[in-house]
Parts: structure tokens; C-alpha cells; sequence
């Protein structure tokens, strides 16, 4: 019996780029051990690659400021090259043209096509451009977009919610998961100060990810300048900020997992002060690491963490932010750390979310739509 094709399709992924990235690596090796199935991912690159089963590229240009993402500039080509796979199910990663693309070639082939809602458009949006009337044009075109997909996937049930709002039919609450064995207590170690050239005493925590306004890296950076020494802050990702405080370390993204997990794991906590998470991936890889959370109170991130893992601060408020930092130290770090990792191997292991995904693939697959893809996700839950 012929393999099933699923074809991933995003311009959400670049040698550095993260949650995305990390999702759809973890899928094609997981895919990859299942008997019956074929996947390929098509993204953006620095050549065009044609190598089904594998990794596929556009030729793209790089998008200067971004996260070494590039833009093709021939969305005919994408979709010449998306059809040329001969797919029987596309999942799309983003909203635009490759999204396009993929509910073209799903018409044409009469086979099933699924989004993953990865990133809140409309939201960033009204920050970025601002205003509610951008907010309500990217809604709308969301809504076009995705009204006639098979299924839309949302990482948070927040974000079900928010595409309901839009008018977006068939979604589907799909969380991402961990890989619990790279993120590890074990990679913890005892270097970590003396890597930083700061006191044994040192309170350091970690975060890692992308500068972007959403994240509220200004609010961070506000908190840590409010609780001084001993609170040290190592911030991995971006390009070098100037003129960082004597307790803030910044360094390069770390694009191998395992280097990345160290880092997390040798920290005392991951902080996260981005309040528009539409998932928060890094929250969970720090958990499966053993390490305790302080984030904040909104967007998905409060789906993930409670005062058993973590503590959570008001949104854009760097005095919260400060402060759930302070009381975290009153607690039992290890034992914080315990129930993280508890937490992360019953519910966000990538074995039991693909799972789950699967299920959905095969019931779109056999033809089913809503009701009996949300029969399948009951299923599998």
C-alpha cells in the first residue's frame, strides 16, 4: 500500500526561527516512525530543492530584521512546486500566500487541507500598524482565508476561541508538546555562573526566544532593573542590545536543542514576560527540564503553568513582573521544578499530541469534516 502524503507548508521556518521550527522537525521524525505515511515540508530557502520525504525549499530572499526568515517573491512557484509533490493532505503553517497555495492544490487534488494558527495576526497587527480597524480588516481576511479549510488548528484554547470570534469554522484545539528526553533535568550542571562570570549567590533566570515587541523584552529588562543584584537575567536570542545592565547576560539563539536545554535546565527559572502568547513553547521545554516558571497572566501561557509549577504576573507591569520574581525564591525551586516535569510527561509530550493530530489526519482523510473530526479529537483526548 501506498505511503499517505502530508505535505507541511510555512514561511514560518529558518535555520534560527523557534516554536515553528521546533514543531515541525519534532513531526517529520516522529512521522517518520509511523508505518503508512510519507511527509514532506516545504518552506522558504536559499535554493529551490525538490526531495519528497524530506525538505523541500523556494528560493527566497532574505527578510532583513527578521529571524533569518526569507520571502519567496513567485507564489506561482510555491505553488507549482506544492502540486509537484502530489500530496493527499497539506497542512499550512501561516496566512499567507503558502496558505493560498495549499487551498488552491487541495481543490484541484480534492483532498483535505488543514491550517495550524500559529501566530495571532489581527493582534499583531493592531500593535504593530495599530488601531482596531486593522485589526478588524486581518480578522476579516483571516475569516476568508480559513472558511474553507478542513480543519484549522489552534495551540490554546484561547485561540479557539479568538478564531470563533473571527467566524473561523472547524477549528480544532491541537497543543504542541516537548521532546522530553533532549529537554532533560539531566543537562543540568553547575557552570553556569562561572560561564556568566557572576557570584555563586546569584539568582539567574533565563529567557529564550525571539526580541520582538510581543515579547516585551522592555518589561523584562524593567523588572531586573527594579530587583538588581543578586537577580541575574541571561537572555538567549536576538541580535546584541546595547547598553544592557550589569545583572542582564545576553547571548546568541541557540539553534541546537540539546545546548539549548542545558542553558534552561542549569538556570534557576525561565521568566517570560510576553503577554501574546498564542502557545509559549519555551515555557514547556524549561518545565521538562525540571525548572519552575514565572510568566505572565495571559494570552495560552496561563493554560500552561499554575502556582504548582510557576507563578504568574500581570501583563505589561514590570513591578508584578519584579515581584512574582522575588516570591519565586521563597519556594522550594527543586520541588517547583518536580511538578513541571510531572506536568509536562502527562499532557505535552510530542508521543501524545501527534497522537492526537493523527487522529484528525486519518478522519480527514476517510472524508470526515467537523463533526466527525471532532469526534476524533474526543477520541484522542
Amino acid at each position: 500500500m501506498n505511503p499517505r502524503r502530508l505535505v507541511d507548508t510555512t514561511l514560518f521556518y529558518s535555520p534560527t526561527s523557534g516554536g515553528v521550527r521546533r514543531y515541525l522537525s519534532a513531526k517529520h521524525t516522529w512521522l517518520g516512525a509511523q508505518p503508512g505515511w510519507q511527509h514532506t515540508l516545504l518552506v522558504p530557502g536559499r535554493t529551490e530543492r525538490m526531495a519528497p520525504g524530506a525538505l523541500c525549499s523556494v528560493p527566497g530572499l532574505p527578510v532583513p530584521g527578521s529571524f533569518n526568515y526569507r520571502l519567496p517573491l513567485n507564489p506561482r512557484r510555491w505553488q507549482r512546486m506544492l502540486e509537484a509533490l502530489e500530496p493527499d493532505l497539506i497542512e499550512a503553517g501561516d496566512a499567507f500566500h503558502p496558505a493560498w497555495a495549499a487551498r488552491a492544490v487541495a481543490r484541484r487534488r480534492a483532498i483535505p487541507c488543514a491550517a495550524f494558527y500559529h501566530s495571532n495576526l489581527p493582534r499583531i497587527l493592531a500593535r504593530r500598524i495599530g488601531g482596531r480597524a486593522a485589526e478588524r480588516c486581518a480578522a476579516a481576511y483571516v475569516r476568508c482565508l480559513y472558511e474553507d479549510f478542513d480543519v484549522v488548528f489552534a495551540p490554546s484554547r484561547l485561540m479557539v476561541s479568538v478564531l470563533g470570534e473571527f467566524g473561523v469554522p472547524h477549528t480544532v484545539h491541537q497543543p504542541l508538546g516537548v521532546d522530553e528526553m533532549i529537554f532533560h533535568p539531566d543537562r543540568r550542571g553547575r557552570w553556569l555562573r562561572e560561564r556568566l562570570n557572576i557570584d555563586s549567590h546569584s539568582r539567574v533566570l533565563v529567557y529564550a526566544g525571539r526580541l520582538t515587541v510581543e515579547k516585551n523584552v522592555p518589561v523584562l529588562l524593567q523588572a531586573f532593573a527594579r530587583l538588581g543584584r543578586p537577580y541575574h537575567l541571561l537572555m538567549i536570542g536576538g541580535r546584541r542590545t546595547a547598553r544592557l545592565a550589569a545583572n542582564v547576560t545576553q547571548l546568541p539563539y541557540r539553534r541546537d536543542s540539546v545546548q539549548l536545554a542545558q542553558w534552561l535546565a542549569s538556570a534557576d527559572a525561565l521568566v517570560h514576560a510576553g503577554s501574546r502568547e498564542t502557545f509559549g513553547l519555551v515555557i514547556l521545554e524549561a518545565m521538562a527540564c525540571g525548572r519552575p516558571v514565572v510568566a505572565v497572566r495571559a494570552g495560552g501561557v496561563p493554560e500552561l503553568l499554575d502556582e504548582r509549577v510557576g507563578l504568574l504576573a500581570d501583563p505589561d507591569d514590570a513591578l508584578s513582573l519584579s515581584e512574582a520574581i522575588s516570591a519565586l525564591y521563597a519556594r522550594d525551586l527543586d520541588t517547583l521544578g518536580r511538578s513541571a516535569r510531572q506536568h509536562v510527561l502527562q499532557h505535552y509530550t510530542w508521543q501524545s499530541v501527534f497522537q492526537r493530530q493523527l487522529a484528525v489526519y486519518r478522519a480527514l482523510l476517510a472524508g470526515g469534516r467537523a463533526a466527525a473530526v471532532q469526534e476524533a479529537v474526543a477520541a484522542a483526548s
